[in-house]
C-alpha cells in the first residue's frame, strides 16, 4: 500500500538531490539505520574489491577491536610454533621439557617472545631453518606493532560526532497546531558543537504513472541553525500549509512506508574539525500526541544547569488540537 496522491501536499516541492532510489518497488527497509548508517549491502565484485581493512578496523567497537588484535596475535604464534615444529626439535636449543605437549608449549612462548622482540633468552634457534623462521617472526611482529599503532592513532584521533538522538520522534501541539519534533543532545563532556546546523529529509511511497515511487521532501524547520550545540536541540517541524505532512494521519503514514531522516554537522573544538551524524525514524518510531520532557535544570545551589541526559527519550501522552 501507499499514500493517495491527493493526500500529498501540491504546494510542497520534492527534493530531488537525496541521492536516494526512487523505485519503490526495488529498495528494502529503511534508507538510514538508526546509528547512521546506510542501510545498504553492495555486491557484485570480489569481497576483497569491496572491503577496506583498515576502515573495517576502525569501525569496530573497542571490544571486538581488541578481541581482533588479540585473535591475530595468538593465530600467529600458532603458526610460527607449527612452523618450528615442522622443523624439528633440534633446530632450538634451550628446551627442557620432556613431553611432545610441554615441548609445543615451550615453542609457542619462545614463538611470543620473538614475535615482539622480547627475547628472554633460555630458548634460541641453534639450525638454519629455525633462524630464518624466527628472522620472518620478528619482521612480521614490529611490521605488525606499527600497524597496530597507526590503528590505534586513527581511532583516537578520528573526528567523531558524539551526539545521541530521541528513539523516537514526536507528533505533538506546537502553537495553534502540531508539529513533527525530535531531539538530539552532544553527550561527551567537552564536545560540545559552533555552528550546528541540522537538515532533515521526509521520504514516501506515492503514486506516479502507475508505479509506486518514493518521494523525499526537505523539511522546512523552525530552526536549522544554532551558534552553539552544548544543550539538548529539540527540532521542530511546522505541520502548517507548506508541510507535506499537512493531510497525513498516522495510517497514511504506515501505508506510505514514511521515514525521516536526519543530517546533523558542526565544529567540535576537542578534534578542531567538523564532525557530522545521521539518524532516522521510521513510521513505527513516530509517537502520535506526545510531547518532550524537560531534561535540564537548575542545580540546587543555583550556580550551575545540570542536563540529564537519561531523560533524552522521555516524553508524556498529550492531546493534539
Amino acid at each position: 500500500m501507499m499514500i493517495s496522491t491527493k493526500k500529498v501536499n501540491t504546494s510542497s516541492k520534492a527534493n530531488p538531490d537525496t541521492g536516494f532510489g526512487v523505485q519503490a518497488n526495488q529498495i528494502g527497509g529503511r534508507f538510514v539505520n538508526k546509528d547512521g548508517s546506510f542501510n545498504m549491502k553492495k555486491d557484485g565484485l570480489p569481497i576483497l574489491n569491496r572491503i577496506s581493512f583498515y576502515s573495517n578496523l576502525l569501525e569496530l567497537s573497542w571490544t571486538q577491536f581488541f578481541a581482533f588484535i588479540l585473535l591475530f596475535y595468538l593465530l600467529a604464534n600458532i603458526v610460527f610454533t607449527i612452523l618450528y615444529l615442522l622443523a624439528g626439535y633440534n633446530e632450538l636449543q634451550g628446551l627442557i621439557a620432556t613431553t611432545m605437549w610441554g615441548r609445543a608449549k615451550e615453542i609457542f612462548f619462545f614463538s611470543t617472545e620473538t614475535f615482539t622482540t622480547v627475547g628472554y633468552g633460555r630458548v634460541n634457534p641453534i639450525g638454519d631453518e629455525a633462524h630464518l623462521i624466527a628472522s620472518l617472526e620478528s619482521m612480521t611482529g614490529f611490521l605488525s606493532f606499527a600497524l597496530l599503532t597507526g590503528l590505534l592513532y586513527g581511532r583516537f584521533s578520528r573526528p567523531k560526532a558524539y551526539i545521541a538522538f530521541s528513539e523516537n520522534a514526536l507528533i505533538s501541539p506546537y502553537k495553534d497546531g502540531i508539529a513533527l519534533m525530535f531531539r538530539m543532545v552532544p553527550y561527551k563532556v567537552y564536545h560540545d558543537l559552533t555552528d550546528a546546523q541540522v537538515t532533515v529529509n521526509l521520504a514516501f511511497t506515492e503514486m506516479e504513472e502507475g508505479k509506486p515511487v518514493y518521494k523525499f521532501y526537505q523539511l522546512k524547520l523552525e530552526r536549522e541553525k544554532i551558534n552553539i550545540f552544548s544543550m539538548n536541540w529539540t527540532v521542530v517541524h511546522p505541520i502548517d500549509e507548506e508541510s507535506p505532512l499537512l493531510n497525513f494521519t498516522k495510517d497514511d503514514m504506515k501505508q506510505s512506508d514514511l521515514e525521516l531522516y536526519v543530517q546533523v554537522s558542526g565544529f567540535d573544538n576537542i578534534f578542531s574539525n567538523m564532525v557530522m551524524h545521521r539518524s532516522s525514524y521510521t513510521y513505527e518510531e513516530i509517537i502520535w500526541g506526545a510531547k518532550f520532557r524537560p531534561m535540564y535544570h537548575e542545580s540546587p545551589g543555583g550556580n550551575t544547569t545540570i542536563l540529564e541526559l537519561d531523560k533524552l527519550n522521555e516524553f508524556e501522552k498529550v492531546n493534539l488540537p
